[in-house]
């Protein structure tokens, strides 16, 4: 996990925000599994991603020079949802250029179409096959290294 008061030029940070243990666990493992060289910070709802976003409550001593260089983002959070959230982050200047990437059910499709539209730069379907979910978050990490503001595209489960 993080220290957050850790310097802007160490390992990168992806931040996962997914309150479903399930999910998240998969999540994790699928990203690490495909080699991830990230710190990974993990906000179990969209207030504690604000926090974490533009240090405030626990993450007040966090870097805010150091934000994360990915986001996998999913869409029904409680607090605040994953629309609103990726909203806020493109409202600010500290978070606007951040890629934020959403993880969406098979039924949350539309939602994040309309995200793209809204400043997402893509999403993924989370598949029932694992290694296809795994295939998935690696087409991510190599998108968000690729580029920090490419142009929107959809990576979907077909």
């Amino acid at each position: 996990m993080l220290n957050p008061a850790r310097p802007a030029t160490s390992v990168p940070t992806m931040l996962v925000v997914e309150d479903n243990p399930d999910h998240l666990e998969l999540t994790l493992t699928a990203v690490q599994e495909n080699g991830s060289n990230h710190d990974i910070v993990v906000a179990r709802d969209g207030l504690e991603a604000l926090n974490y976003l533009f240090c405030q409550g626990p993450y007040r001593d966090r870097n805010p020079a150091h934000q994360p260089e990915l986001v996998l983002l999913d869409l029904g959070l409680p607090k605040i949802n994953g629309l609103e959230l990726m909203q806020r982050m493109r409202e600010d200047p500290r978070t606007f250029s951040v890629p934020v990437v959403m993880l969406t059910s098979g039924n949350e499709q539309s939602d994040a179409v309309q995200a793209l539209q809204g400043g997402l730069n893509s999403f993924a379907c989370k598949p029932l096959d694992y290694r296809e979910f795994k295939d998935k978050l690696r087409q991510v990490r190599e998108y968000a290294r690729s580029t920090r503001l490419a142009p929107f595209s959809a990576i979907q489960h077909t």
